[in-house]
């Protein structure tokens, strides 16, 4: 499973950059058209921003860049990005392309056009590939994945040996050292990504040393340099315990240690907070509070949760640790629920949101694994109530048993007896012993009911763990995603703004030999005059010169259509500057697209016009 969500992860780095600072307007603003040439170009996103050193390129409609100034914030604010024009633009339509860093750390770009004068027949073209390059991606995402898990194992691991108690803690410090190493390993691979991973270039970025300097200047940059100095301090405190359990292995860690365990469990918390959705947006001091509650929650439950598999595994654990953990989990429920349920209020805004949204769909799957998980909580807490019950009964009973058979008359009741060893010339055979248990093993034996729930509670705790891998997994797929407050709140300033938001539909087509794709650009796609272009493409992606293409929309539940568009070559591609669409709803867009004189072929697709 961890495997396979590692893939998940690597593969989606291939698309899109998805940010948090959504972009709220444009100066210039896209599509239109100066009467004369503008001083600068400014950018307002929903959220405060970072710039870069190459954030902004302007290219002419000749494709050549344009010189521009450095780029700064807009009269101070943290939410604008500026860049003054050097030159004067000459007639036409400019490209800008731009790259800023959201304030929770994630990198969002885009482009749009405006013109001089009048438009240009032709204009910059910009690469269809993702904004970001794949491989760094990937790669920031497996090590952010990596580094919650470790993060949950390190505390999630002293909270269960604090809190829980166990006789025997010497199987814990394997994964508890595999955490804590992970831990320092992605964070050391994170800040050196995090150049490249901003850039939107290749891991051999993370060698840059002015990447690098410019990293650790930043607020991202320096929540991993505090991890990383939380880690160092957290080293010198298990050293210490170690120690001290080497001194006296009966030895409980003192009050002091277990303060200081638990700023550093805190502290550690924050670097997270301080760096992702809770550190951007609405109520920032409550949300880092509540975000850092929510990953020590989690660490206890699903850390807690390995501790008490691995030692069901390896030691024979009392039943009373399992009770005590089975409180800890409930607690760790409690204020899971509660500060998801305001981390979600946060992000989404709105319950339409819940569906509309990437943000809301993501969070419906973490909390469907979440039922999964609680689901196999609740049977772990059945059986470990069960064994609990019946450890006492059944040592009790053990103990009766034996103080009845080595009874030797009643003038010794109440003294203390000790059964002697059989000697070598007794000739009376014993039975087997099972060396797991020291107990005779006969094989019509009956387990003892404390063996038979804790093998139960052994498969359903297993169960947790492997649930909570994806729990993980969404949960850091979560922190990559737009939040739908933000989704929304862009969406509302673009249509307020006269912002147009092109519906972008690929049309696959096959007629003859002939094999390929027409893109289809329906701008804005909401209700009234829309233009349209359409590009027709290869299988291997260049571009196929069609002899004719025509388009019409219906609207089938109005009975409207079916509506020409009146496509026109134009040498490349075809278009036209208006198509008028009267209604909301999903129209059928019919491409008829011909390839010889011969050689036709006719496809459908649906498009959602907005109102």
């Amino acid at each position: 499973m961890l495997l396979g969500a590692l893939l998940v992860l690597l593969l989606g780095g291939a698309g899109p950059a998805s940010a948090h600072a959504a972009l709220r307007s444009t100066d210039p603003a896209d599509g239109s058209v100066l009467k004369s040439s503008p001083a600068g170009i400014t950018l307002t996103f929903t959220e405060s921003v970072s710039l870069l050193d190459d954030s902004f390129r302007v290219l002419d409609p000749d494709n050549q860049r344009v010189d521009t100034g450095e780029a700064r914030h807009a009269d101070g604010r943290s939410e604008t990005a500026q860049v003054p024009l050097t030159e004067k633009l000459g007639t036409g339509t400019f490209t800008v392309a731009w790259r800023v860093v959201s304030a929770d750390s994630h990198p969002v770009s885009g482009a749009f056009t405006f013109s001089v004068g009048r438009p240009s027949p032709t204009t910059a073209v910009l690469s269809a590939g993702p904004t970001e390059d794949p491989a760094t991606s990937g790669l920031f995402k497996i090590g952010r994945y990596l580094a919650y898990g470790a993060a949950t194992l390190v505390i999630g691991i002293g909270v269960f040996v604090a809190v829980c108690r166990p006789p025997d803690v010497r199987p814990l410090r394997k994964p508890l050292l595999a955490g804590f190493w992970v831990l320092v390993g992605t964070s050391v691979f994170l800040l050196l990504l995090r150049a490249p991973y901003e850039e939107g270039t290749g891991p051999a970025g993370a060698f840059d040393l002015t990447g690098l300097q410019r990293t650790l200047t930043g607020r991202p940059g320096l929540a991993l340099l505090a991890r990383l100095a939380l880690l160092a301090a957290t080293a010198v405190l298990l050293l210490r315990l170690r120690r001290l359990r080497r001194q006296d292995d009966r030895e409980q860690p003192t009050r002091a240690y277990l303060a200081a365990g638990a700023v550093l469990a805190v502290s550690l918390a924050l670097t997270w907070a301080a760096a992702e959705h809770a550190s951007a947006g609405i109520q920032v001091p409550a949300a880092m509070a509540s975000s850092a509650l929510h990953l020590l929650a989690m660490a206890a439950w699903l850390g807690g949760l390995a501790s008490l598999l691995t030692l069901l595994h390896r030691t024979d654990l009392p039943a009373v640790v399992a009770a005590r953990f089975s409180r800890v989990a409930t607690a760790s429920v409690i204020v899971l629920a509660a500060t998801g349920v305001y981390q979600s209020w946060r992000g989404l805004g709105t319950l339409d949101t819940l569906t509309t949204t990437t943000y809301g769909r993501v969070l419906l799957a973490k909390l469907a694994a979440v039922a999964l998980l609680l689901l196999a909580g609740t049977w772990s807490r059945h059986w470990t109530k069960r064994w609990t019950a019946a450890e006492p009964e059944t040592t009790a009973e053990a103990t009766t048993e034996a103080a009845r058979k080595t009874e030797p008359s009643p003038v010794a009741v109440g003294a203390t007896m000790t059964a002697e060893p059989p000697t070598a010339t007794d000739s009376t055979p014993q039975p087997a012993t099972d060396p797991a248990s020291g107990s005779p093993s006969d094989p019509t034996r009956v387990a003892p009911p404390e063996d038979a729930h804790r093998r139960a509670l052994r498969r359903s705790v297993l169960v947790e763990v492997a649930v909570s891998v994806v729990v993980l997994l969404f949960t850091t797929i979560l922190t990559a995603t737009l939040p739908g407050r933000a989704a929304a709140e862009a969406a509302a300033s673009e249509r307020s703004a006269g912002l147009p938001v092109a519906s972008v539909i690929d049309v696959p087509f096959a007629v003859g030999n002939a094999r390929g794709k027409v893109q289809v650009t329906l701008d804005p796609g909401r209700v009234g005059g829309n233009s349209v272009q359409a590009v027709a493409y290869a299988v291997d992606g260049g571009l196929v010169p069609l002899p004719e293409l025509r388009m019409s929309f219906t609207l089938p539940s109005q009975d409207i259509g079916p509506l020409d568009a009146k496509l026109t070559d134009r040498g490349g591609y075809w278009s036209t500057p208006s198509v008028n669409l009267p209604l909301p709803g999903t129209w059928e867009m019919k491409l008829t697209v011909r390839v010889s004189e011969i050689d036709q072929v006719s496809v459908t697709r649906p498009v959602r016009i907005e109102r």
